[in-house]
């Protein structure tokens, strides 16, 4: 048998994991210098005497998007921070020589973000950004919403719900319902890019506010024509919608019910069903940046109470989604 050596489980055996992997490529696709130029203003000064310097905007800020990431609250993103060797080699910590933030630090970084709008410029540069690529043309929109859940439950020290978010009670005013399941919880309207299917504007509502009422919120003003489903059915005369966008014109999908009636074998019915699926497919883009945060980023389930703190947070979620679903491309230099 071979002798072990004295140093025998101190070296150093570094996989690609793929956690590893992901974090490589946001890496290189996040514009970190520019969004650290933005936030950096806000930033408290350090006091004139004592005390410890203030942690870099750099290190504060990719902590926050490892927490959108890998869904951690505050004391576990600084737990994280010592258990996950790849987790302080992107944020950029040398946990020999470096101190690691404190869950205070990070709690007080994250209400900074919130209390000065910065989720929304932070979506607004990066898309600015992507639009400069060529990867968001503007020429089209698709609007579309998804329900958020939360916490039903009331055990807690309030012995109450959230009040901001609507309730899954029938027998309560504020109520939501889908298919035959009421739900608890907050609902995201999207605006995506009708070409790219990159998100440009979204509006966080109580669950039981209808889809249409928000749809005038979610153009940016320079589509010419706009893709939504059934449930937008008579946006297009709503007066907010009259008054802001007027010359936007309107795809919406036929009601289920109504396009089950149509008869394929007739020359009408058969244009009517195929011109139906040709907006299914436009639509579906739309559904791409939902899927990266369910589905990729496990955000199913919103984490605080209160509409503007999980309305930061989603926003947040869709900028670092655009830059996931267009990582390929970010990735590849730029010709010209």
């Amino acid at each position: 048998m071979k002798q072990a050596s004295l140093g025998a489980g101190f070296e150093l055996k570094v996989k690609t994991t793929r956690k590893r992997e992901f974090l490589r490529q946001m890496q290189q696709v996040v514009p970190g210098r520019r969004l650290e130029a933005l936030i950096a203003p806000h930033m408290p000064s350090p006091g004139p005497k004592g005390g410890r310097p203030p942690y870099p905007v750099s290190v504060l800020l990719r902590i926050h998007f490892l927490q959108q990431w890998f869904a951690l609250s505050d004391p576990a993103a600084e737990e994280a921070l010592y258990d996950v060797p790849a987790f302080a080699e992107f944020v950029g910590l040398d946990l020999g020589v470096d101190t690691v933030p404190d869950e205070t630090t990070i709690l007080r970084f994250r209400h900074l973000l919130e209390e000065k709008n910065l989720s929304e410029r932070m979506l607004g540069l990066v898309n600015g950004i992507l639009t400069e690529r060529g990867l968001m043309v503007r020429s089209g929109t698709v609007v579309d919403a998804t329900l958020m859940a939360a916490p039903s439950s009331t055990k807690n020290q309030t012995r109450s719900r959230d009040p901001e978010m609507a309730s899954g009670d029938e027998s309560e005013p504020r109520t939501t319902k889908k298919g035959n399941q009421w739900s608890f919880g907050c609902k995201a309207h999207v605006g995506t890019d009708a070409a790219s299917g990159l998100a440009h504007s979204v509006v966080v509502t109580p669950a039981n506010v209808a889809d249409v009422t928000q749809a005038h919120a979610l153009l940016h003003g320079k589509e010419q024509d706009v893709f939504a489903d059934a449930g937008y059915q008579g946006v297009d005369k709503r007066e907010e919608v009259q008054a802001r966008h007027p010359k936007v014109n309107w795809h919406v999908a036929m009601r289920p019910g109504k396009r089950r009636q149509l008869d394929p074998t007739r020359p009408l019915g058969a244009v009517l069903d195929e011109l139906e699926s040709v907006k299914a497919r436009i639509r579906a883009r739309g559904e791409h940046i939902f899927g990266v945060l369910k589905c990729v980023f496990r955000y199913t389930k919103v984490r605080y109470k209160g509409l503007k703190k999980n309305a930061a947070q989603i926003t947040t979620l869709l900028m670092l989604a655009n830059l996931w679903l267009a990582r390929r491309r970010l990735m590849q230099p730029c010709v010209g």
